[in-house]
């Protein structure tokens, strides 16, 4: 997806290519990505950022080393948070043509799904489903007006595959990506393609504190329970995988090379979670 030339334009004839596709490929390409100063939107950034996209970083805090692009601080669990990056990204950037939503937590409940409150439940659903409602709904209009965009949502594993003690959050990710299927087929006529990618266990902060909580409870070492972990999700790959291999999926969905990809999930997993 290009800002400057329509995708049957695009000239790669004379582009160097990698592995990982054409070298500047997202130059003169805006990306707004959320959640982008850490783990998995720390990388997708510098993955864009690598190939000439200019990227703005959205995060509740700022941070001293920023994985690239420009920051702005926002707390998307609002409305009115949503409604200021929308407005700060036009603009830095004079719209978003690749918008990652990517921001989100997990509210973790020890005592398993009946000891989630009401509070518990809207949290999650507010920074992991509504978030991305609500930053859609705001640069959509811009997308429209150009015939062209791409929107990712950045969901979870365990929406196919919940736990007790995350199924606020597994819920709110689960409703994420029937929205992004609606989404999808919704804008699909206005050249805008929407997807989800759904990573599983990924070697993250958030993985860092699981990993925590584990030797804490159990008294293992780290290398132990990091071992029990990966066996209890059962990735065949016998690893977990890293941002970096997330990104890559991101930058390929964003692309002139996924032109016809929309309204699907792609998950990124190492054969962990189930396909239906």
């Amino acid at each position: 997806m290009t800002s400057t030339t329509d995708t049957s334009t695009t000239n790669t004839s004379t582009t160097n290519t990698s592995a990982s596709g054409p070298t500047g490929e997202f130059a003169g390409v805006r990306v707004l990505v959320t959640g982008g100063t850490k783990g998995i939107g720390a990388a997708v950034a510098a993955r864009f950022a690598e190939a000439g996209a200019d990227v703005l970083v959205a995060a509740r805090t700022p941070v001293d080393d920023l994985p690239a692009g420009r920051f702005f601080a926002a707390d998307l669990a609002t409305a009115d948070g949503a409604a200021a990056l929308a407005a700060q990204a036009t603009q830095l950037l004079g719209g978003i043509d690749v918008l990652i939503n990517n921001a989100g937590s997990q509210t973790y409940i020890p005592d398993g799904a009946l000891g989630a409150a009401d509070e518990d439940w809207y949290r999650d659903l507010d920074i992991n489903l509504m978030s991305a409602v609500r930053l859609d709904r705001a640069v959509l209009p811009g997308m429209i007006a150009r015939n062209r965009g791409v929107i990712i949502h950045i969901t979870s594993g365990q929406a196919r595959l919940p736990g007790a003690a995350s199924l606020p959050y597994a819920a709110a990710k689960a409703a994420t990506t029937v929205y992004s299927k609606g989404l999808a087929n919704d804008v699909g006529k206005h050249g805008i393609r929407v997807n989800t990618v759904v990573p599983g266990l990924i070697e993250t902060p958030a993985v860092t504190r699981r990993l925590d909580r584990i030797t804490a409870d159990s008294g293992l070492d780290t290398e132990t329970a990091r071992r029990q972990l990966i066996d209890r999700v059962g990735i065949p790959l016998g690893r977990p995988g890293q941002p970096s291999e997330v990104a890559e999926l991101v930058a390929f969905l964003a692309s002139d090379r996924a032109a016809f990809l929309t309204g699907s999930q792609y998950a990124v997993d190492g054969g962990s979670i189930p396909t239906v």
